[in-house]
């Protein structure tokens, strides 16, 4: 029996993937929600919403590129004040949520601190490029500028 699947299902298959699967197992994934019957009616639907879906990735990806050009611009750097010693190491650390905070305050660009890669938290002054990854295929880098206070 063919059924698509409505989520994913362990060993089996994935979320609108169309399958042929024996008639008994097909009949527990229908009753447990996890499948329905690949009905012409229901397989014109999948492609529809499959379409829907592409096109809303394809808008998020334009937006990313958007966000990438405005923070690799060479006029955007975030500029953060922190006090330090003698030999230009920082008391304390900056961290990629305070370079998130920044970036709103000056900016009034949102960006979510978990998709900064930044290893460790910066410990110097000076310049630094932070990656972040704004989509699966687009990634860009922020440069911080640390000062003394």
């Amino acid at each position: 029996m063919k059924v698509i699947f409505v989520q994913d299902v362990r060993g089996k298959g994935k979320r609108g993937e169309i399958k042929d699967i024996p008639d008994g197992y097909a009949n527990f994934l229908m009753k447990s929600n996890k499948a329905k019957a690949a009905t012409a009616q229901a397989m014109s639907q999948l492609k529809a919403q499959q379409r829907a879906e592409e096109k809303k990735d394809a808008e998020i990806l334009a937006e990313a590129k958007v966000f990438k050009e405005k923070l690799e611009s060479g006029e955007m750097v975030v500029e953060l004040k922190a006090k330090a010693g003698e030999d230009g190491r920082l008391f304390g650390s900056i961290t990629s949520k305070q370079v998130a905070q920044a970036l709103v305050k000056q900016y009034g660009l949102k960006i979510d601190k978990r998709k900064m890669d930044l290893p460790e938290p910066i410990k110097v002054l000076g310049y630094t490029n932070i990656p972040v990854k704004l989509h699966s295929k687009v990634s860009a880098k922020v440069r911080v500028h640390v000062t003394e206070k």
